[in-house]
């Protein structure tokens, strides 16, 4: 008996429901996106890993641990992305696209990581990303933030709870830096293996630690939001500002520091409580040195990750995806010679009424063995199409969910017919 092979462990194959609710979420998303003036990029899923470590940070998380990274036949470092906005960046500064322009794009798709698997976290995962460049000014990062609000709206999602912070100018934020190593050196013998480890190498981390034994000292802490640059305090009062006119509910978490090193100014987290440990499900802010260092001219920039995984949870937690591929109409097909015109039936139902979904018996089977199928396709009416009924052209439609009475129409009347019961 031949070995079954079996996917990798944390790269998992979507279908059924899920795959539904993955669909679901990505239509709608890129429909509002669209709606605020944003346009698609597709992007290679392998970038060179040069690029990871100049962006992200080479004493970051992802880029010393979780990176899945290889040689290529000319021995050249390559990496399976782990996140959408490096390779973003690297597209519009090679395309020449950033420079005195303003660029509002979003990307769907692959992302990578070598993670101890868990729900809402997998090794291959997907994300949603959005980014704008050449814009400097609040109002962006609230479009960005309102948009997200106004998905959540489109999806039936709610308990999403926007949490904000200011991480400042670069320059504030190593002046801080220094300000918070002095003062962990103070408490090093209570921090955890993690925080020693970051102490170093990348101390503003420590902040957003999820051990209940670091809470005292990290409460204690001096907060980033107090060590801010001038201009820097009033772009995050404007952001406020628009956010408290828009009606957005907000809190701002003087420990929201995010994982990567290029943001800076501010950034934004939705998170939920539903979801366990894997609590945040939408994440970005400002990242406006970030063009520069992959090698274009000094652009301002801001933009956002959603992790799809997480949120077709959440549709599927609480029943919020609609019927997409369940058909509307099920074509029952009993006899010999009822295939060829079914299929042509089928076809013309298809073309007159394309917002209606009509799967059609294929296969043959019983007249009892069709109508099963029918009912568990989950189908609102059967057309039935018999050896008589090709005779004096006329089909029968039958409710499968309702108690009303079964209908004969002929084959002409049909599309009218069909057009009363699924008005466009």
């Amino acid at each position: 008996m031949v070995k079954k092979i079996s996917a990798i462990r944390g790269m998992n194959d979507v279908y059924g429901d899920a795959a539904d609710a993955f669909d679901y979420l990505v239509s709608v998303a890129e429909a509002t996106f669209k709606q605020y003036g944003y346009r698609s990029i597709r992007l290679p899923v392998v970038e060179k890993t040069e690029l990871f470590c100049r962006s992200i940070g080479e004493v970051t998380d992802i880029v010393e641990k979780e990176m899945y990274t290889f040689s290529d036949r000319n021995d050249e470092s390559l990496t399976l992305r782990p996140e959408g906005t490096a390779g973003c960046v690297r597209a519009v500064v090679q395309a020449g696209l950033a420079y005195n322009q303003i660029q509002k794009l979003f990307y769907t798709g692959p992302m990578f990581r070598y993670e101890r698997p868990q729900k809402g976290r997998y090794r291959q995962f997907h994300q949603i990303g959005v980014e704008v460049f050449g814009l400097a000014t609040p109002d962006v990062d609230a479009e960005l933030i309102v948009l997200t609000a106004r998905l959540w709206e489109k999806l039936g999602l709610k308990n999403l709870e926007l949490q904000i912070n200011s991480l400042g100018s670069q320059a504030a934020r190593k002046a801080y830096r220094d300000t918070l190593v002095s003062y962990l050196n103070v408490h090093k013998a209570q921090l955890d293996e993690d925080s020693l480890r970051r102490l170093e190498t990348n101390p503003l981390r420590i902040l957003d630690t999820k051990n209940p034994a670091m809470k005292e000292i990290v409460e204690g802490a001096p907060k980033l939001i107090e060590h801010l640059d001038a201009e820097s305090v009033v772009h995050f009062e404007q952001l406020k500002s628009h956010l408290d006119d828009l009606g957005i509910a907000y809190e701002v978490n003087p420990n929201l520091v995010r994982g990567l090193d290029y943001y800076n100014r501010s950034v934004f987290e939705w998170i939920t409580t539903e979801l366990g440990a894997q609590g945040t499900v939408c994440a970005g802010g400002r990242y406006d040195g970030l063009v520069e260092q992959i090698g274009g001219k000094d652009t301002p920039a801001v933009g956002f990750a959603m992790g799809i995984e997480r949120l077709t949870a959440l549709l599927m937690d609480h029943n919020l995806v609609p019927r997409l591929a369940q058909p509307d109409v099920y074509v029952v097909l009993v006899g010999n010679d009822v295939q060829r015109p079914g299929l042509v039936i089928s076809e013309r139902i298809r073309e007159a009424l394309p917002h209606v979904n009509v799967q059609m018996n294929c296969g043959g089977g019983s007249f009892k063995s069709q109508f099963k199928k029918a009912d568990r396709s989950g189908a609102l009416y059967a057309v039935v199409l018999g050896e008589q009924e090709v005779v004096e052209r006329v089909v029968s439609i039958k409710p499968l969910r309702e108690t009303s009475e079964q209908e004969t129409v002929t084959w002409d009347a049909l599309i009218d017919k069909l057009k009363e019961i699924f008005p466009c």
